[in-house]
């Protein structure tokens, strides 16, 4: 097995809406902000290459919305999905499975593309099973009020219509073995329902895929929730639950959106579990 980290693009969020309650002075101290109270974020997704199976966990934003769309996310720097898979000898064509921690738009636009004519949208891997899970599904498809900003149906759509999805097994466990997959998962409710978190054994070592369920090496913490979160008072134990045992057992954490923190493991406290090392792409995979 090897593993490829993916870099589909960096963008900016604000601040207080990634840290919640908890008041600047204290998280501008591990996610300094600029003038506008934005913070930097990264869209790292991870390709597993496994055989003949080329398993890509999640997406970006994609390419496909409009300017104005954008202006709120002030893209920065010069990643983008299709050059990093490049970079690193494969396709889009390539690509086996596309597994989707969950369907907010940062996180499966780039896995819908417009078609050639721009008259519509398709699927951007059109060789790949699309991985979801039903619960979420059926929740990113008759959205809340809440969220229904971040469920662009033209970012979800097109993979059922595609006769491409799929849905892993058992979302009611809260640990799980994924059908046909590489790795197990993590289902965690408090960000979003039935959010996957998947852990992947590499080289004698746990890789475990964060996802939104620890957005940044700042938000270890536990009250340092996102105010994005539909259920935060869900989201603390659950994070507690999983950081104790990433503590206990060592595991890598694969942070999907720290600009600066690809990569770390913690450790126990007297203040709870916090950040034991920071790995560079580098350091972690050559």
């Amino acid at each position: 097995m090897k593993l490829y980290p993916i870099e589909a693009g960096n963008f900016k969020l604000d601040g207080g809406a990634m840290f919640g309650v908890v008041p600047k002075s204290l998280w501008s101290r591990t996610n300094p902000a600029d003038s506008n109270n934005m913070i930097d974020i990264a869209a790292r997704c991870l390709l597993i290459e496994n055989g003949n199976r080329l398993t890509l966990i999640d997406a970006g934003m994609g390419n496909k919305q409009s300017d104005k769309f954008f202006g709120y996310y002030f893209p920065w720097g010069d990643f983008t999905l299709e050059n990093s898979l490049k970079k690193h000898g494969f396709h889009k064509d390539d690509i086996t499975d596309v597994f989707l921690t969950h369907l907010h738009f940062d996180h499966c636009g780039g896995a819908v593309q417009w078609n050639e004519k721009r008259t519509g949208y398709e699927p951007t891997f059109k060789n790949a099973n699309y991985w979801s899970n039903e619960r979420h599904w059926n929740w990113a498809t008759k959205p809340n009020r809440r969220e229904k900003a971040s469920f662009l149906t033209e970012n979800i759509l097109p993979m059922q219509e595609s006769g491409q999805l799929k849905f892993v097994a058992d979302p009611e466990a809260c640990f799980a073995e994924a059908n046909e997959l590489d790795f197990g998962i993590f289902f965690a409710d408090g960000h979003t329902e039935k959010q996957m978190i998947p852990h992947i054994d590499y080289k004698g070592k746990k890789v475990v895929f964060m996802a939104d369920l620890l957005p940044t090496a700042g938000h270890l913490p536990l009250p340092f929730v996102m105010g994005y979160d539909t259920r935060p008072l869900l989201t603390m134990p659950e994070k507690e639950k999983f950081l104790n045992m990433a503590a206990d057992h060592n595991y890598y954490l694969f942070l999907e959106h720290d600009a600066h923190n690809p990569i770390i493991t913690v450790k126990h406290t007297e203040k709870g579990v916090r950040l034991n090392e920071c790995f560079t792409i580098d350091e972690f995979f050559n």
